[in-house]
C-alpha cells in the first residue's frame, strides 16, 4: 500500500482509521494531496470528491447525521477552509459530529505574502467543540531550515539527539491533540477541526509507515440523575394540573414507546410536537401553529402551562415560542444530557440526563395522576381545527398550501423525508405526516444554504430508503452545486416548490408590491430548473397546476435509471394571502 512520506499525514490517517472513521470527503487541492493520496490508497476508507467545500461539508454532514458517526472532511489551505462554516455551525447546533481536516502552510510561511494562506488557527472557535493545532514535523536531514525550535548546537552529534527529541515530543503533541479532538467529536457531538501544517515535497510516497500512533480513549462516567432533583420534579409535578410537553428535532425512534404511551394516558398533559420531532401518537398535538394561531387571548390564557417539560433540539414554530414567551410556565425543565437554551427567559431546571433515562426514572415514581380537564379541552380544539383544516383545502385554488397538501401525502411509505428551511418546513409543519416517515431538516441555524447537499448525503448514508428532498426555489438555486456530485442514487427525489420569490417574506410584515420588496427582500426570479437538471442528468418533470402534479405524481417515484427533480410552479402573489386566510378559516 501506498502512504504519504510525511509523517504527520500518516498520524492523521492512521488515528482516523483506529477511530473508525470511514467516510472522508475530499476536495481537491495540492496542499492537502499527502491526506488524499493517504486516505484515497487505503481500502478501509470510503472516499468522495466533492469540489465545492461548502456543498462538501453538508454532504458530510448528511452522511453523519445518518450513520450517527463522525464523517471527515479534508480541503486545501486557504479561503477553502472558509466555505466550510455553513456546514459546521449547523453540525455545532443540531449535535452531528464532523472532523475538519485542513492542510495548512508551515508557520514560516504565513503572513508573508503567499498565495492560498490565511490565520486558519482556531478559525472555527465560535463553533467548534475542540480545535487542535498541530505541529510540523521536523525534517530528517540535518540542516533542517525554518524550525524556529532548534537552537544552534555544539556538534552534529548533539544536534541528531536534539532533532530526534523534539521530533519525538511534536509526534507524541500531534497524537494527543488528535485523539482529543477525534474522541470529543464522538462523545460531545459535534464538528471538531484538526489544522494541519504539511512542507514540501507533497507528493512523496512511501511503502512503509514511519509512524504507529495509538488510539487513546476518554473515560466517560455514566450521567446519574440527583435524586433530590428527581423528588422535586415529581412533588412540582403532583400539583401542577397544567403540564405540556414540547418535544423539537429527534431522531427517528429515539423515545421508547412504552414512555409516550404513560405521558399520553395522563389528562394533565398535552404534548406538543413537530415534524421534525418524529413522535406520533393519536394523543398528541401536532401542527402546532394550527392550534394555536387563531387563538384568542382568553383562550391562549387557558393554555399556558404550570410546567413546560422540553427535549430535542430547536424548535421551528415561532408561534409557541411567542406564547410561552409572553405566557411563561410557572416551571420550565429542559431534559439534556449536553445543553441547555432558555428558549422561553423562564428556564428553572436543566435535567442532564437524555429523555429516555429521566422519563424511566420519574414516571416508575410517579404513582397516580393529577385530575384534570387539560387534555380533553385541547383534543376538542385539535378535532375542530382537523375537520377545518380539510373544509379548507378543498376550497383553496392552486397554490403552495395545496401543493403542499398533495405531495406530502405523495411520499412512499418508510421513506425519508429532508425538509428545506424557510417556507418548506413550515409549511409541512401544518399537516399531519405519514408516520412511517423518517423526518430531518437543518434546523441548528435554520439557514437556506445546504439543504439540498444535506439530503444527497444522507440518500449516499442510507441507499436502501429513498430520500426526498422538498425544498423552495432559493433554497434550490443557492445550492446547486449540490446536484454536482457523482454520488447520487438513481432513488434521490428533489420537489421544488418555485414561487418566483423567497414567498415567506411575503407572509411577514412588510410593505409588499413594492419595487424595493420585490428586488431586496421577496428576490424575485424567472428562473428554472430544468437546464441544471438537463447539466447534470436527472429527469426534469414540471407542474403548473392540480391536474399536471396529480399527473406527475403518479409515476415521480417509481424506479428510475436517473435521479427525478418535479418543479412546481405556484402563484407568486396568491400564496401569501391563501395561507393567512387558512388561519382565520380554522378558528
Amino acid at each position: 500500500m501506498k502512504h504519504p512520506k510525511i509523517p504527520l499525514a500518516q498520524t492523521v490517517i492512521q488515528l482516523c482509521k483506529l477511530k473508525q472513521i470511514k467516510h472522508i470527503v475530499i476536495s481537491p487541492g495540492s496542499r492537502n494531496a499527502p491526506l488524499t493520496i493517504g486516505f484515497t490508497s487505503d481500502n478501509y476508507f470510503t472516499c468522495y470528491s466533492i469540489v465545492d467545500e461548502r456543498c462538501a461539508a453538508f454532504f458530510a454532514l448528511g452522511i453523519a447525521q445518518q450513520i450517527k458517526e463522525t464523517v471527515a472532511v479534508i480541503c486545501t489551505s486557504g479561503s477553502a477552509l472558509l466555505n466550510y462554516y455553513p456546514a459546521i455551525s449547523e453540525a455545532f447546533y443540531s449535535d452531528i459530529p464532523i472532523a475538519i481536516l485542513s492542510a495548512d502552510r508551515p508557520k514560516h510561511l504565513i503572513n508573508i505574502g503567499d498565495g492560498q494562506t490565511i490565520n486558519q488557527k482556531n478559525v472555527f472557535e465560535n463553533h467548534i467543540v475542540y480545535s487542535a493545532n498541530l505541529k510540523l514535523d521536523i525534517k530528517d536531514e540535518i540542516n533542517v531550515p525554518h524550525n524556529e525550535e532548534l537552537p544552534i548546537f555544539k556538534s552534529l552529534e548533539n544536534k541528531l539527539e536534539r532533532i530526534l527529541g523534539l521530533q519525538q515530543g511534536i509526534q507524541s503533541f500531534n497524537e494527543a491533540e488528535i485523539n482529543m479532538a477525534l474522541n470529543l467529536a464522538k462523545v460531545k457531538k459535534g464538528p471538531v477541526h484538526i489544522n494541519i501544517p504539511l512542507d514540501e515535497p507533497l507528493y512523496e510516497l512511501t511503502e512503509a509507515l514511519s509512524v504507529n500512533p495509538k488510539s487513546e480513549s476518554l473515560d466517560i462516567k455514566p450521567i446519574k440523575i440527583d435524586e433530590a432533583e428527581l423528588e422535586d420534579c415529581i412533588d412540582e409535578w403532583y400539583v401542577a394540573k397544567r403540564k405540556m410537553i414540547l418535544v423539537g428535532v429527534l431522531e427517528p425512534n429515539a423515545i421508547e414507546q412504552q414512555l409516550l404511551d404513560e405521558l399520553a394516558d395522563d389528562s394533565s398533559v398535552i404534548v406538543f410536537t413537530e415534524t421534525t420531532s418524529n413522535l406520533h401518537h393519536p394523543n398528541f398535538f401536532p401542527s402546532i401553529d394550527k392550534l394555536i394561531a387563531p387563538l384568542s387571548e382568553a383562550e391562549l390564557i387557558t393554555l399556558q402551562p404550570d410546567i413546560l417539560v422540553t427535549f430535542g433540539g430547536m424548535i421551528v414554530s415561532k408561534k409557541i415560542k411567542a406564547f410561552l414567551r409572553k405566557h411563561k410556565p410557572k416551571q420550565h425543565w429542559h431534559i439534556d444530557k449536553k445543553k441547555a437554551y432558555d428558549t422561553f427567559f423562564c428556564i428553572t431546571k436543566h435535567i442532564e440526563a437524555s429523555p429516555n433515562q429521566f422519563f424511566s426514572e420519574f414516571l416508575s415514581k410517579v404513582t397516580h395522576v393529577t385530575k384534570s380537564n387539560y387534555f380533553d379541552i385541547w383534543l376538542s380544539t385539535k378535532k375542530h381545527r382537523s375537520k377545518k383544516h380539510l373544509e379548507y383545502i378543498k376550497e383553496i385554488p392552486f397554490s403552495d398550501f395545496k401543493v403542499f397538501s398533495q405531495i406530502l401525502k405523495a411520499l412512499p411509505n418508510k421513506t425519508i423525508l429532508q425538509l428545506g428551511n424557510s417556507s418548506a418546513v413550515r409549511y409541512a409543519q401544518l399537516f399531519n405526516l405519514n408516520p412511517s416517515l423518517e423526518v430531518f431538516c437543518n434546523r441548528g441555524t435554520s439557514g437556506i444554504d445546504g439543504s439540498t447537499s444535506t439530503a444527497i448525503g444522507c440518500a449516499v448514508a442510507k441507499p436502501n430508503k429513498k430520500t426526498t428532498c422538498i425544498t423552495g426555489d432559493l433554497s434550490f438555486f443557492y445550492d446547486s452545486n449540490a446536484l454536482w456530485n457523482n454520488y447520487i442514487p438513481t432513488s434521490f427525489r428533489i420537489i421544488v416548490i418555485n414561487n418566483q420569490g423567497g414567498g415567506i417574506f411575503r407572509i411577514l410584515p412588510g410593505h409588499k408590491n413594492t419595487d424595493n420588496f420585490d428586488n431586496f427582500f421577496e428576490t424575485t426570479h424567472h428562473l428554472s430548473a430544468q437546464h441544471l437538471c438537463k447539466m447534470y442528468k436527472f429527469e426534469y418533470i414540471k407542474a403548473s397546476d392540480e391536474t399536471e402534479l396529480s399527473e406527475s405524481l403518479k409515476s415521480f417515484f417509481t424506479t428510475s435509471k436517473t435521479p427525478k427533480l418535479l418543479e412546481i410552479f405556484t402563484p407568486r402573489t396568491e400564496n401569501d394571502s391563501i395561507l393567512l386566510e387558512y388561519f382565520k378559516f380554522i378558528k
